[in-house]
């Protein structure tokens, strides 16, 4: 059936990103691990970033007995483990199947979901949306056609306020004002309308029919967007749910879905407390912290969101124990001033986690925050050209080069793309004047300084 639909010429809304592949898809997981520089790493789908108290507690102490002690955040909102021993995997999935973390094995690394992380907490969403996403991990991880998604694969739910809608997710549903729900399939110029209570078995009918198409386009296709031709994609989904008795309807594609992706501030907001964790990264006293917090509450979770923070539900919590909480976050490190500079910089692990990189770019992105604090559009450094974990939307590159130094690019909407070189992470103030100005490329200043490699 999928064969026989015709492809004509993409609009612009609908570009499809051209792959070329020699592989298979060696996203890692659980029980899939990667060999990086500093050891093993374990990538812990965690569905919507949800973690009760229990399950927060054995991912620590897997950190603690098998890796370097941290906990990573990733832009999905998942956990990753790095630094583990040779030889542990039997131990590691143990472990975090015991905690409720590993619920099928031939899923595990396909439960990539990532849900508004103040639904039902501030008031600010048009529904909670913990019931889609208990509904969606279910039927993913009862689906065997879901098995063959491969770990790129991303769902978003969203609860009306547009905050993951902006995160390009492969399948998005959100919350609509008339009670309804929204599926947009990647960039798809149309959206199906729905009852919110059929929003689940939509999303897993989009994930499936996704994968047939995958699989007779004849190349390893990973994402929607890399199919051309969505919008047909997206009228056989149609199709498939009125045979099982959804009704769905087709509506435009309109401003209201396309939203630029934003997380909560750090703070106190509603019935949760939020923070940021620097670069993503969780100490064993940060994550110790948060965890006695969330046990003390009558919900007893914590919520990793894939701005690399995370919240804690604190329902009945008064101001002034709100505002306790938050200072003794503060004192372990955790970001609780929606001003710091830190919301603004991200990095990836950088040397000596990783071996493609050319510089350690963790330490040069905390060296040059003050800096960095004075851009007007966040910066993502990058160890290399991969730019791994680079998040969505407006944004300065700083990507380490061949031979020392930086190349900044500025990624911009409406606006012409720019570029600059920076000989020393020391110079950031000099290179974000150069490619924030109106001044044309020609009136830049040039290198003049001898580039450097940066220390590992």
């Amino acid at each position: 059936m999928l064969a026989a639909m015709s492809t004509p010429p993409l609009r612009s809304s609908s570009q499809a990103t051209a792959v070329t592949r020699d592989r298979g898809d060696a996203c890692p997981g659980t029980l899939r691990l990667h060999a990086a520089d500093d050891g093993a790493l374990a990538r812990v789908r965690v569905p919507g970033g949800v973690l009760t108290v229990r399950q927060a507690e054995a991912l620590a102490e897997a950190a603690r007995r098998l890796g370097d002690g941290d906990l990573h955040l990733t832009s999905r909102g998942n956990v990753q483990l790095r630094g583990l021993t040779d030889g542990c995997g039997a131990a590691l999935a143990e472990s975090l199947d015991a905690a409720g973390l590993l619920p099928s094995a031939g899923h595990e690394r396909v439960r990539n979901i990532v849900a508004s992380p103040l639904s039902g907490l501030d008031g600010r969403g048009l529904r909670d949306v913990r019931p889609w996403l208990s509904a969606l991990d279910a039927a993913l991880c009862a689906s065997e056609a879901a098995r063959e998604l491969s770990g790129r694969f991303l769902f978003a739910l969203d609860d009306g306020r547009g905050d993951v809608a902006g995160l390009d997710a492969d399948v998005t549903v959100r919350a609509a004002g008339d009670g309804s729900a929204l599926l947009a399939l990647g960039t798809a110029d149309e959206v199906l309308s729905m009852a919110a209570e059929d929003a689940p078995r939509a999303a897993l009918t989009a994930a499936e029919t996704f994968v047939e198409a995958a699989r007779e386009s004849g190349s390893r296709v990973w994402r929607v967007t890399e199919l051309p031709f969505q919008s047909e994609l997206l009228s056989l989904i149609r199709a498939r749910l009125a045979a099982d008795g959804i009704d769905a309807v087709s509506r435009a594609r309109t401003g209201t879905t396309t939203v630029e992706a934003e997380g909560p501030p750090p703070g106190a907001a509603g019935d949760a407390l939020c923070v940021h964790a620097p670069l993503g990264r969780l100490t064993a006293l940060q994550w110790r912290e948060l965890t006695h917090l969330a046990s003390a509450t009558s919900r007893r979770e914590l919520r990793l969101t894939p701005w690399r923070g995370v919240v804690v539900p604190t329902p009945g919590m008064s101001e002034d124990e709100a505002s306790d909480a938050l200072a003794r976050l503060s004192v372990t490190g955790l970001v609780t001033d929606p001003a710091s500079p830190w919301l603004r910089v991200g990095a990836c692990i950088g040397r000596p986690g990783c071996a493609k990189s050319l510089a350690d770019v963790r330490a040069d992105a905390t060296g040059s925050l003050d800096a960095a604090g004075r851009a007007g559009l966040p910066l993502y450094w990058s160890g290399c050209e991969r730019r791994c974990g680079h998040p969505r939307g407006e944004r300065i590159d700083v990507v380490a080069v061949p031979g020392g130094g930086y190349e900044l690019s500025r990624t911009t909407s409406g606006q012409d793309p720019r570029t600059t070189s920076m000989a020393d992470p020391g110079l950031l103030d000099t290179a974000l004047a150069a490619i924030t100005s109106s001044a044309p490329r020609s009136a830049r200043p040039a290198r003049t300084t001898p580039a450097r490699t940066t220390p590992s």
